[in-house]
Protein backbone atom coordinates (compact mmCIF):
# COMPACT_ATOMS: atom_id res chain seq x y z
CA UNK A 1 0.00 0.00 0.00
CA UNK A 2 1.05 3.49 -0.68
CA UNK A 3 0.39 6.45 1.77
CA UNK A 4 0.87 9.94 1.70
CA UNK A 5 -0.02 12.46 5.20
CA UNK A 6 -1.46 15.94 5.03
CA UNK A 7 1.70 18.04 5.51
CA UNK A 8 2.85 16.21 2.37
CA UNK A 9 -0.48 16.97 0.71
CA UNK A 10 -0.39 20.50 1.66
CA UNK A 11 3.12 20.77 0.88
CA UNK A 12 2.30 19.69 -2.61
CA UNK A 13 -0.59 22.41 -2.95
CA UNK A 14 -3.55 20.21 -2.61
CA UNK A 15 -7.04 20.77 -3.79
CA UNK A 16 -8.14 22.46 -0.71
CA UNK A 17 -11.70 21.25 -0.88
CA UNK A 18 -9.95 17.68 -1.28
CA UNK A 19 -8.05 18.43 1.44
CA UNK A 20 -10.74 19.47 4.12
CA UNK A 21 -12.90 16.55 2.86
CA UNK A 22 -10.03 14.18 3.71
CA UNK A 23 -9.67 15.77 6.97
CA UNK A 24 -13.67 15.68 7.91
CA UNK A 25 -13.38 11.96 7.00
CA UNK A 26 -10.81 11.44 9.72
CA UNK A 27 -11.55 13.55 12.48
CA UNK A 28 -9.24 16.91 11.49
CA UNK A 29 -5.87 17.19 10.45
CA UNK A 30 -5.01 18.36 14.40
CA UNK A 31 -6.41 14.47 15.45
CA UNK A 32 -5.73 12.36 13.13
CA UNK A 33 -1.80 14.10 12.85
CA UNK A 34 -0.51 15.78 10.06
CA UNK A 35 2.19 13.33 9.31
CA UNK A 36 -0.21 10.09 9.90
CA UNK A 37 0.17 7.80 6.97
CA UNK A 38 -2.78 7.90 4.95
CA UNK A 39 -3.50 5.12 2.67
CA UNK A 40 -4.37 5.68 -1.12
CA UNK A 41 -7.17 3.80 -1.07
CA UNK A 42 -8.49 5.49 1.46
CA UNK A 43 -8.60 8.78 -0.19
CA UNK A 44 -9.94 6.66 -3.21
CA UNK A 45 -12.87 5.77 -1.26
CA UNK A 46 -13.13 9.26 -0.19
CA UNK A 47 -12.00 11.78 -2.69
CA UNK A 48 -12.06 9.66 -5.96
CA UNK A 49 -9.42 8.60 -8.75
CA UNK A 50 -8.44 12.13 -9.76
CA UNK A 51 -7.17 12.74 -6.50
CA UNK A 52 -5.71 10.05 -5.53
CA UNK A 53 -4.04 9.92 -9.36
CA UNK A 54 -2.82 13.60 -7.69
CA UNK A 55 -1.99 12.54 -4.80
CA UNK A 56 1.02 10.28 -6.24
CA UNK A 57 3.00 13.26 -6.39
CA UNK A 58 3.43 13.70 -2.53
CA UNK A 59 3.41 9.87 -1.18
CA UNK A 60 5.88 8.69 1.58
CA UNK A 61 8.00 6.37 -0.43
CA UNK A 62 8.31 5.69 -3.92
CA UNK A 63 5.47 5.48 -6.42
CA UNK A 64 7.09 5.94 -9.99
CA UNK A 65 6.70 2.49 -10.14
CA UNK A 66 3.82 1.78 -9.50
CA UNK A 67 2.42 4.79 -11.50
CA UNK A 68 3.71 4.04 -14.57
CA UNK A 69 2.51 0.15 -14.99
CA UNK A 70 -1.37 2.22 -13.86
CA UNK A 71 -0.63 4.81 -16.90
CA UNK A 72 0.41 1.37 -19.03
CA UNK A 73 -2.77 -0.64 -18.03
CA UNK A 74 -4.92 1.93 -18.73
CA UNK A 75 -3.56 2.81 -22.08
CA UNK A 76 -3.71 -1.02 -23.38
CA UNK A 77 -7.34 -1.31 -21.35
CA UNK A 78 -8.69 0.65 -25.06
CA UNK A 79 -5.67 0.86 -27.39
CA UNK A 80 -7.97 -1.31 -29.02
CA UNK A 81 -9.62 2.16 -30.08
CA UNK A 82 -6.49 2.83 -31.76
CA UNK A 83 -5.73 -0.58 -33.22
CA UNK A 84 -8.82 -1.33 -34.87
CA UNK A 85 -8.67 1.91 -37.10
CA UNK A 86 -4.47 1.67 -37.55
CA UNK A 87 -4.08 -2.27 -37.35
CA UNK A 88 -0.61 -1.76 -38.71
CA UNK A 89 0.00 1.13 -36.54
CA UNK A 90 2.01 -0.04 -33.47
CA UNK A 91 3.70 2.92 -32.13
CA UNK A 92 1.53 3.51 -29.56
CA UNK A 93 1.73 -0.16 -28.69
CA UNK A 94 5.75 0.74 -28.35
CA UNK A 95 5.61 3.32 -26.52
CA UNK A 96 3.89 1.60 -23.50
CA UNK A 97 6.43 -0.71 -24.15
CA UNK A 98 9.00 1.70 -23.69
CA UNK A 99 7.51 3.31 -20.31
CA UNK A 100 8.03 -0.19 -19.34
CA UNK A 101 11.28 -0.43 -19.68
CA UNK A 102 11.75 2.46 -17.11
CA UNK A 103 10.04 -0.12 -14.45
CA UNK A 104 11.97 -3.16 -15.44
CA UNK A 105 15.41 -1.81 -16.74
CA UNK A 106 16.93 0.97 -13.95
CA UNK A 107 20.24 0.82 -15.30
CA UNK A 108 21.71 3.95 -16.97
CA UNK A 109 21.74 1.99 -20.18
CA UNK A 110 18.15 0.57 -19.47
CA UNK A 111 16.84 4.10 -19.11
CA UNK A 112 18.71 5.94 -21.67
CA UNK A 113 17.61 3.03 -24.33
CA UNK A 114 13.73 3.72 -22.93
CA UNK A 115 14.12 7.16 -23.22
CA UNK A 116 15.43 7.58 -26.57
CA UNK A 117 12.60 4.29 -27.91
CA UNK A 118 10.40 6.64 -26.19
CA UNK A 119 11.09 10.02 -27.86
CA UNK A 120 11.00 8.12 -31.52
CA UNK A 121 7.59 6.88 -30.74
CA UNK A 122 6.41 9.71 -28.93
CA UNK A 123 7.17 11.84 -31.67
CA UNK A 124 5.98 9.33 -34.68
CA UNK A 125 2.87 8.50 -32.46
CA UNK A 126 1.72 11.69 -31.15
CA UNK A 127 -0.62 12.89 -34.07
CA UNK A 128 -2.06 9.20 -34.89
CA UNK A 129 -2.92 8.49 -31.24
CA UNK A 130 -4.45 11.79 -30.41
CA UNK A 131 -6.22 11.81 -33.53
CA UNK A 132 -7.87 8.24 -33.18
CA UNK A 133 -8.57 8.95 -29.84
CA UNK A 134 -6.88 5.49 -27.92
CA UNK A 135 -6.73 5.38 -24.67
CA UNK A 136 -8.01 6.74 -21.11
CA UNK A 137 -7.58 10.77 -20.02
CA UNK A 138 -7.55 9.50 -16.63
CA UNK A 139 -3.80 7.50 -17.95
CA UNK A 140 -2.99 10.83 -19.48
CA UNK A 141 -3.09 12.34 -15.88
CA UNK A 142 -1.43 9.50 -14.29
CA UNK A 143 0.97 9.87 -16.70
CA UNK A 144 1.61 13.43 -16.05
CA UNK A 145 1.88 13.04 -12.73
CA UNK A 146 4.35 10.08 -12.78
CA UNK A 147 6.37 13.20 -14.57
CA UNK A 148 5.87 15.82 -11.67
CA UNK A 149 7.23 12.78 -9.62
CA UNK A 150 10.61 12.36 -10.79
CA UNK A 151 13.55 12.26 -8.30
CA UNK A 152 16.64 10.67 -9.03
CA UNK A 153 15.44 8.52 -12.09
CA UNK A 154 14.34 11.48 -13.59
CA UNK A 155 15.21 10.43 -17.06
CA UNK A 156 13.44 7.56 -16.96
CA UNK A 157 10.44 9.18 -15.56
CA UNK A 158 10.43 11.08 -17.96
CA UNK A 159 10.44 8.52 -20.87
CA UNK A 160 7.77 6.98 -19.26
CA UNK A 161 5.86 9.97 -18.52
CA UNK A 162 6.29 11.07 -22.64
CA UNK A 163 5.58 7.67 -23.67
CA UNK A 164 2.83 6.85 -21.77
CA UNK A 165 1.30 10.27 -22.43
CA UNK A 166 1.49 9.19 -26.49
CA UNK A 167 -0.19 6.06 -25.69
CA UNK A 168 -2.57 6.83 -22.94
CA UNK A 169 -3.28 10.35 -23.34
CA UNK A 170 -6.08 10.49 -25.90
CA UNK A 171 -9.20 7.39 -25.48
CA UNK A 172 -11.15 9.95 -24.11
CA UNK A 173 -13.96 10.37 -27.02
CA UNK A 174 -13.87 6.41 -27.74
CA UNK A 175 -13.68 4.99 -23.97
CA UNK A 176 -16.87 7.93 -23.52
CA UNK A 177 -18.34 6.67 -25.67
CA UNK A 178 -18.14 2.85 -26.32
CA UNK A 179 -17.40 2.02 -22.85
CA UNK A 180 -19.14 4.63 -20.89
CA UNK A 181 -17.25 7.25 -18.88
CA UNK A 182 -18.81 5.28 -15.62
CA UNK A 183 -17.65 1.77 -16.87
CA UNK A 184 -14.58 3.28 -17.32
CA UNK A 185 -13.92 5.26 -14.29
CA UNK A 186 -14.52 2.01 -12.30
CA UNK A 187 -12.04 -0.17 -14.34
CA UNK A 188 -9.71 2.27 -13.84
CA UNK A 189 -10.25 2.57 -10.10
CA UNK A 190 -10.30 -1.21 -9.53
CA UNK A 191 -7.37 -1.55 -11.12
CA UNK A 192 -6.03 0.93 -9.03
CA UNK A 193 -6.52 -0.58 -6.39
CA UNK A 194 -5.01 -4.10 -7.57
CA UNK A 195 -1.74 -2.02 -8.28
CA UNK A 196 -1.58 -0.93 -4.36
CA UNK A 197 -2.12 -4.59 -2.98
CA UNK A 198 -5.85 -4.51 -1.98
CA UNK A 199 -8.13 -7.53 -3.22
CA UNK A 200 -10.64 -5.90 -5.07
CA UNK A 201 -14.06 -7.78 -4.55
Amino acid sequence: MLYTTFAKAKEANACTESYRKMAEHLGGVRKYGKDTAIPLDEVLKVCGLQNTIWCFRCTTEPSNDILIEFSCRCAEHVLHFFEDKHPDDKRPRKAIEAARVCITDKSAAGAAGAARDAAWAAGAARVAAWAAGAAGWVAGDAAWAAGAARDAAWVAAGAARDAAWVAAGAARDAAWAAAGWVAESEWQARTLLELLGREVK
